[in-house]
């Protein structure tokens, strides 16, 4: 799954070309995502008016307001996710697909994610857990830096081996949920149909 044999490449003529039209893309669709945020309300920086490159209290106000956080190795595991996905949809469709093409993808996905996200309705849902009570809802650098986590994760992915992909991501799980009791699966778990027994785990932390 990893690899050039993954997805198609396009030519060497043309490929200088591809790349700047899908950077040119990506950054687009990041910007567009952030001036819908922005005009949902969300705050461009924490409100404590600081930018901190890493976040580590979980229970506070400034969590998901910054660069990174406990929260960043789950992105990061979205990427892995992405990239396996349209590795998958282009087995379906019986060619792969441009491995531009697949990153667009996964860039939109992650973006249309950021956005539901940081609605009313998906925030209320995250605040009636305890892990989430001073949850207000990212900041939009938070949630530019969210998408950079995922793109990271999906470059990774295509540049390891499945295996070590699979590794590091389940390291990582282990880890963010051991130090604060929430990784990506728990929080999937918790915002999908919430259970007592791991809400009062993470209310006791």
């Amino acid at each position: 799954m990893t690899g050039s044999a993954a997805f198609a490449e396009p030519s060497k003529r043309s490929s200088h070309a591809r790349i700047a039209l899908v950077a040119a893309l990506a950054l687009g669709l990041i910007a567009l995502t952030a001036a819908i945020l922005l005009a949902m309300g969300r705050t461009p920086i924490c409100t404590c008016g600081t930018i901190e490159l890493w976040h580590g209290t979980v229970k506070d106000s400034g969590n998901s307001q910054h660069l990174i956080d406990w929260y960043t190795p789950s992105h990061i595991i979205h990427g892995f996710l992405f990239y396996a996905g349209t590795w998958a949809i282009g087995r379906l469709i019986g060619r792969p697909l441009p491995i531009g093409l697949a990153f667009l993808i996964a860039l939109g996905v992650e973006a249309a994610w950021e956005i539901a996200e940081n609605t009313n309705t998906v925030i209320d849902r995250y605040r009636a857990t305890n892990i989430a009570l001073d949850y207000y809802g990212d900041s939009v650098i938070n949630s530019v830096s969210d998408i950079l986590a995922m793109a990271a994760g999906f470059w990774l992915a295509r540049i390891w081996p499945v295996r070590l992909t699979v590794l590091v991501a389940v390291i990582m799980e282990l880890f963010v949920g051991f130090w604060i009791r929430d990784n990506l699966t728990l929080n999937v778990i918790m915002l999908i149909h919430p259970v007592e027994a791991i809400n009062r785990w993470q209310g006791a932390l």
